[in-house]
């Protein structure tokens, strides 16, 4: 059992009740980031759960730097003019640099190549790859396209568009036969992205490429925007391996969301 003094005890509760202190300020401005037109200070206290004091106090901090002003002449505060200035000079991060990690680690568990696609002007383009470690492996280049309708990447990816956006593709994507497995009916690719949509996972069984199948699951970003993971894999590997490398792959795209 460690032994502590007691100066170093009260440093760390100080410590403790700063982070409470920080935690609390951000809860009031992602409230006010709900409410455009400001919120008074009993209702910022009855959606963070605080007292009215606390909120007072924490509030009259962030106004005097300008991160919250008042709402009206009248009362209430809302978002103020120097969050601009910190969101313009935030990095932007990209869903790839989010999800390296991600598909680094996919690639040591399961030996195979893993793929990160976003989505292009009616196909699915691959912006990174972790190539896999067998002898054998399915590999493609980075900046290569996909069909939406038969890659396993390019299912996910339609099945994460709004539906405004997909009604528009969906006139005028053309469902080719690349193999004698790829789907060519609407009937068809409709009832794999309802599926997409219900399991979280999408599979291209020879449907692109003969020789060739796939497992891929999406992610979306922190703007909105939505990038497909998948894992091509031989056919005669893919059958044995299946279940394991979809599991694997769900895993590690569920952790990834939670982060992002």
């Amino acid at each position: 059992m460690a032994i502590r003094s007691h100066k170093a005890q009260q440093h760390e509760e100080s410590g403790s009740a700063g982070i409470r202190v920080i935690a609390r300020a951000a809860d009031i401005l992602h409230s006010l980031g709900k409410h455009q037109d400001g919120l008074t200070l009993g209702e910022i206290a009855q959606l963070v759960g605080l007292p009215r004091s606390t909120v007072q106090r924490i509030v009259k901090a962030l106004e005097d730097v300008n991160l919250v002003i008042a709402a009206s002449p009248t009362g209430g505060v809302r978002l103020g003019p120097a969050l601009l200035a910190l969101a313009a000079s935030a990095k932007q991060f990209s869903i790839d640099e989010f999800a390296k990690p991600a598909i680094v680690q996919l690639s040591k568990e399961t030996g195979e190549t893993v793929d990160l696609a976003i989505m292009g002007t009616d196909k699915a383009v691959v912006v990174d790859q972790i190539p896999g470690t067998h002898p054998l492996v399915a590999v493609s280049e980075t900046g290569s396209s996909l069909p939406l309708h038969c890659s396993a990447s390019g299912k996910v990816l339609l099945a994460m568009l709004p539906e405004e956006r997909f009604a528009r593709i969906k006139a005028r994507l053309t469902l080719s036969p690349l193999t004698r497995n790829s789907p060519v009916s609407w009937d068809l690719l409709e009832r794999d992205l309802e599926a997409v949509r219900r399991t979280g996972i999408a599979y291209d069984r020879e449907e692109f490429r003969n020789g060739i199948c796939a497992v891929a699951a999406g992610v979306r970003g922190p703007g909105n925007e939505i990038a497909a993971i998948s894992i091509p894999v031989p056919t005669d590997r893919f059958r044995a391996t299946e279940s394991s490398l979809a599991k694997s792959l769900l895993d590690r795209t569920q952790a990834l969301q939670r982060r992002l």
